[in-house]
Parts: C-alpha cells; sequence; structure tokens
C-alpha cells in the first residue's frame, strides 16, 4: 500500500470521527444513523492511521505530496 492520504486529509477524518463520538455519547444520534456514522468513523480512523484510502485508487486521487 503506497500512501496516498495527506496531513490535512487524515486530520479532518480523525476530527469528523471524534465529532461523531461526541454527538453519540451526548445523545445525539442514535438508531441506524449512529450505527452509520460509527461504522463511518471506525473507517476514518483505521484509514487515517494508515495513510491510505483504498476509495482514492480508482480515481488516481493524492492528497499527499
Amino acid at each position: 500500500m503506497i500512501k496516498n492520504m495527506g496531513l490535512i486529509d487524515r486530520i479532518i477524518r480523525v476530527v469528523l470521527a471524534v465529532v461523531v463520538g461526541i454527538l453519540y455519547l451526548a445523545d445525539q444520534i442514535s438508531g441506524a444513523a449512529a450505527v452509520i456514522l460509527g461504522i463511518l468513523a471506525v473507517v476514518f480512523v483505521i484509514t487515517s492511521a494508515a495513510g491510505f484510502c483504498p476509495l482514492y485508487l480508482p480515481f488516481k486521487i493524492k492528497t499527499r505530496k
């Protein structure tokens, strides 16, 4: 896996994951929305930690310089 995510992209994804977590803990989201956003938040954290987003490959997107 070649890293294709830049620092800003990774930071934005982690911040969004944290926001989803806070909203869930504050009971602002629940039900299907909480499950979908929770899964998305986990994916964001994993891709940020790896520095690689598989969805960028078909579109040849690289946010890393």
